[in-house]
């Protein structure tokens, strides 16, 4: 009898298991397939080169605009994120690497509009750069930093302690060990954790709202007192918008992000993979 319910519970446990699954995929099938199939239809290689205007235009401010934040966060959050997690998993003690490990997840848990709000009084009003392409990219770092941070720690704690204990018993020093030895192994989940940070930083709004603002002109590069367009800004407003034109223009800059971040998925994927197999 005991056997009996064990194998109903199971069978019920993995029934459900399956069910929440089948949800999730659908759900995401359904999302990117609209995305897909509406931005198909609603693009035309013209919005490339063709800036916002009024409730219609293009896409191409948003599209440099976008380019230009993620490429100011990456320099600040890479880095950072990097060592942080190398700092974390090889040289830290267990009682900082635990208290790194919680301000990660206080972080990576804070809302993104409270970050916004955050950078809107502190960059844009404190220290007088105003809406500019700093200050979101800023903002976008202490966003996308937790990620980079964890999953560069985890990946190099996934690295089996036998290399560290062979690269030690050559005579390299720890620093040596991980730059010539260790990351090799972990740099496709370094790159992932990067590559997450990024998709993060492009599909945000809120944050971006209060500190770089918006402009229907193409970025000058002007890091400061300077407001640019993204993605995202037209995806968030112009689908509210009761014109067709301003829906179409929604889909396309969806589709258009979806496309740029399996671009840089698959590309990034490839450098990292590449040196592997020459091995």
């Amino acid at each position: 009898m005991r056997r009996k319910r064990r194998k109903f519970g199971s069978a019920v446990g993995w029934t459900l298991g399956w069910l929440a699954t089948a949800l999730v995929l659908f759900s995401l099938a359904d999302m990117i397939g609209t995305v897909v199939v509406r931005g198909i239809q609603s693009f035309h290689w013209t919005m490339l080169w063709t800036v916002t205007s009024g409730e219609a235009g293009g896409l191409q401010n948003a599209i440099l605009g976008t380019f230009e934040l993620i490429i100011i966060s990456i320099i600040f959050a890479a880095p950072l994120g990097i060592l942080g997690g190398v700092y974390t998993a090889e040289f830290a003690n267990a009682r900082v690497a635990r208290t790194i490990r919680f301000l990660t997840e206080v972080l990576s848990g804070v809302p993104s509009i409270v970050i916004g709000y955050f950078g809107y009084l502190l960059m844009v009003l404190q220290w007088g750069w105003g809406f500019s392409p700093l200050a979101g990219g800023i903002a976008l770092t202490i966003i996308m930093l937790p990620y980079i941070l964890r999953n560069t720690e985890a990946s190099l704690t996934q690295v089996p302690l036998s290399l560290r204990e062979a690269a030690w018993g050559l005579g390299m020093t720890r620093f040596q060990a991980i730059s010539k030895v260790i990351w090799r192994p972990a740099a496709s989940g370094m790159a992932t954790g990067v590559l997450m940070a990024i998709a993060i930083g492009m599909g945000e709004t809120a944050p971006l709202l209060y500190t770089a603002g918006w402009s229907s002109l193409n970025p000058t590069w002007q890091l400061t007192h300077h407001q640019l367009g993204y993605l995202t800004y037209i995806v968030w407003t112009y689908i509210n918008m009761p014109y067709d034109a301003s829906h179409a223009l929604a889909y396309s800059a969806a589709f258009v992000l979806l496309v740029i971040v399996l671009v840089i998925n698959i590309g990034v994927r490839a450098l990292v993979t590449r040196p592997s197999m020459r091995r």
